[in-house]
């Protein structure tokens, strides 16, 4: 009785966890790639940590498919505005909302390794941080259509979503409480996206740049 008393209390408890959940994981996706102000990265890996802690089946499945479908949308409805801002005489706040996170430095490298790479370098710009708004505004400049776009970013928001998914499953697996494996998934996720900027202020200060 007790066992049974445990699953069909579990079952209703993730049950509504998953009503919850997912729709909430998509909508701060989605806006977490139009607003990048949001730690994108550190919502799937917490998700990846709950799902796999959850008896349910296809949880981690999924979490992924939210994910990666959010990201995807919220991208290309981002692309979508910023190329209306290019046709615009007066632009548009959309438009220069890109072009602020996107440092000249970061933009000149982005279009050579675009117009070196095509479409694969819209895969890495998703894993590196803060890459994907540079590679974005690169793209917009070379006048790339929708359809274009969206082929690449696709299996950029795949591999996006597998990579900080795996993140939370390591997570998961080496803490036997979820909140545990959350506070571990969002430290290396956390620490992931400021490593790079770290490494460039320290290359910058051994060479003496300004």
């Amino acid at each position: 009785m007790t066992v049974l008393a445990a699953v069909t209390t579990t079952v209703p408890y993730e049950s509504t966890q998953q009503a919850i959940g997912y729709p909430t994981l998509f909508l701060l996706v989605l806006i977490g790639a139009l607003v990048p102000v949001i730690p994108t990265g550190a919502l799937v890996s917490s998700a990846a940590v709950v799902a796999f802690h959850q008896t349910a089946p296809f949880s981690l499945a999924l979490v992924f498919v939210t994910a990666s479908t959010a990201a995807f949308l919220g991208d290309a409805t981002l692309y979508w505005l910023g190329r209306r801002g290019m046709r615009s005489k007066n632009g548009s706040r959309w438009l220069e909302a890109i072009r602020s996170r996107a440092p000249e430095e970061r933009l000149t490298q982005a279009q050579e390794k675009l117009a070196e790479h095509g479409v694969a370098v819209l895969v890495l710009s998703r894993l590196v941080p803060a890459g994907r708004l540079p590679v974005m505004l690169a793209c917009l400049l070379a006048e790339w259509p929708m359809r274009r776009f969206a082929r690449g970013n696709l299996p950029a928001c795949l591999a996006w979503a597998v990579t900080y998914q795996l993140i939370g499953i390591l997570g998961g697996s080496l803490f036997s409480e979820p909140w545990e494996g959350v506070v571990a998934a969002v430290a290396l996720t956390l620490v992931i996206s400021v490593a790079p900027g770290m490494w460039r202020r320290m290359r910058k200060a051994s060479s003496g740049e300004p």
